[in-house]
């Protein structure tokens, strides 16, 4: 069992900055690829970014690429957004998800098995 807690969301102007954490829990932590979905009502939850196990492999989504950065500490149970050059269009609630093996098999919802609660992100023009 993984159990995992974002922070960090607040508001931010167009073209600031924020970094966005996940504290996890889990003996199995440190094994399992993590990622970071938003949504906003409405919508589908959609994939922001993803890193393996150890942190070597990541991954990004086209609207996002070149201005977030996923990262993750295994000492400290921790996996990072930082979030360059926030647009309005990157307002949304963000959540973290643990995947279910080491390397990154997938960044839909239905590949990670357990969430954060989510953390808010609005960015005003």
């Amino acid at each position: 069992q993984v159990h995992l807690v974002e922070s960090g969301g607040g508001s931010v102007q167009a073209g600031g900055s924020g970094r966005l954490s996940c504290a996890a829990s889990g003996d199995t932590y440190s094994r399992n690829y993590m990622g970071w979905f938003r949504q906003v009502p409405g919508k589908e939850r959609e994939g922001v970014a993803a890193v393996s196990g150890g942190g070597s492999d990541t991954y990004y989504a086209d609207c996002v690429k070149g201005r977030f950065t996923i990262s993750r500490d295994n000492a400290k149970n921790t996996v990072y957004l930082q979030m360059n050059s926030l647009k309005p269009e990157d307002t949304a609630m963000y959540f973290c998800a643990a995947g279910r093996t080491y390397a990154i098999t997938g960044v839909s919802p239905l590949d990670f098995n357990y969430w954060g609660q989510g953390a808010q992100v609005t960015v005003s023009s």
